[in-house]
């Protein structure tokens, strides 16, 4: 059973944080990395390298190899980059990259769990970033609650989160 951290923020940037047991759908790890080294996030190699690599390094399997491809600097100035994604058995890891700002957005998304600090570890050696903004959310928290219809209205959710998964 997956333990989560459910974070708080108080007044002054503090988190306090309060465990819950939770069996839940999903896993998703969202990352936000800034001033990564320069050249990576254009390197439609590296990129690739990074999602085919990242599949065995959390224990996944791939579908098919990575896709990956280049937005065009013409059409898109401000959002010129590269965009990749490698389907899973167990969900998806999503790349995109705005190369201008060295800006690397990556999505890891699993059914099955995963480790979010090796997700992280894996990151800054290949991107080698000088900030990430991490978010952890637990996907379909109801979904297994047999109390609920699944097909009836919709709610919004409070965002679990990880705050130690440096």
């Amino acid at each position: 059973m997956f333990i989560a951290a459910i974070v708080l923020l108080i007044p002054g940037g503090y988190a306090a944080t309060q465990k819950q047991d939770a069996r839940v759908f999903g896993y998703e790890l969202l990352l936000d990395c800034y001033n990564c080294k320069s050249g990576t996030s254009d390197d439609l190699e590296h990129c690739y390298s990074y999602l085919d690599k990242m599949v065995p390094f959390i224990g996944m399997h791939e579908q098919e190899p990575p896709s990956i491809f280049r937005t065009p600097r013409r059409e898109f100035p401000d959002k010129a980059g590269l965009s990749g994604w490698v389907p899973l058995a167990d969900s998806s890891i999503v790349i995109h990259t705005i190369t201008k700002h060295n800006f690397v957005s990556i999505d890891v998304y699993s059914c099955k769990e995963f480790d979010p600090k090796k997700v992280v570890q894996f990151t800054k050696k290949y991107f080698a970033p000088k900030r990430i903004e991490k978010q952890f959310v637990l996907r379909g928290r109801h979904y297994f609650d047999t109390r609920i219809s699944r097909s009836s209205g919709s709610s919004w959710h409070v965002s679990y989160t990880s705050p130690d998964i440096d």
